[in-house]
């Protein structure tokens, strides 16, 4: 299936490697394997959406390196860390730095499943909710200064009156611009305009 979330398995032992391709796979979900942070950095420009499944303790660069590197360069997927009883410091470390889970071996297959799942969820709602944003910032773009400015009176709660004292124009006229922004901002009532530009207006 196109756009199918890739779960990417990063661990320098093969064994597991394989095996994690096979649990994904018996899941009917698409994997890829690196057998170092420094393979999967490689292919971090074009790295599918999905999610990253990785050992904490590696050779060269650990786990926990690897989410820094890839938090530096932009790259958001959520984060699944394994590890040895003896790395729960280093994992818990992980968590802090922006690590979504971390699951201790030997692992439960469905618990590792389980978390997969709830990643790929969440990667792919924080997906669709930049998309919206994107949608809602080009609607935006789309007003003429004036009615910008009706917008800007109506989030700040003034009535049509105020407004139209403010921007020294009629009511009549502010109703007008108003119902321009509502068709624009595809709002279907006020509280929906409110709410849009709220969401793409915080920091």
């Amino acid at each position: 299936m196109p756009n199918e979330p890739v779960v990417h398995v990063v661990d320098d032992d093969a064994a597991i490697r394989d095996s994690l391709a096979f649990l994904l796979d018996t899941a009917n979900l698409v994997s890829r394997t690196y057998e170092s942070a420094a393979a999967l950095l490689a292919h971090a420009a074009d790295l599918e959406p999905g999610c990253i499944v990785t050992d904490v303790r590696m050779p060269d660069m650990n786990g926990l390196e690897m989410v820094r590197r890839l938090s530096e360069i932009g790259i958001r997927h959520p984060v699944i860390v394994m590890t040895g009883h003896a790395d729960v410091p280093l994992a818990i470390e992980a968590v802090r730095a922006g690590v979504k889970d971390f699951i201790e071996k030997p692992f439960d297959d469905d618990a590792l499943l389980a978390s997969i799942r709830s990643a790929i969820a969440d990667q792919t709602q924080a997906a669709e909710q930049a998309g919206r944003e994107t949608e809602l910032r080009d609607r935006l773009a789309s007003l003429s200064s004036r009615e910008r400015q009706v917008l800007d009176g109506l989030v700040a709660g003034q009535a049509n009156k105020v407004i139209a004292y403010d921007l020294e124009i009629s009511p009549r006229t502010v109703e007008v611009y108003r119902a321009n922004v509502m068709t624009k901002m595809q709002a279907r009532s006020l509280s929906e305009l409110v709410r849009m530009t709220i969401l793409i207006q915080r920091p």
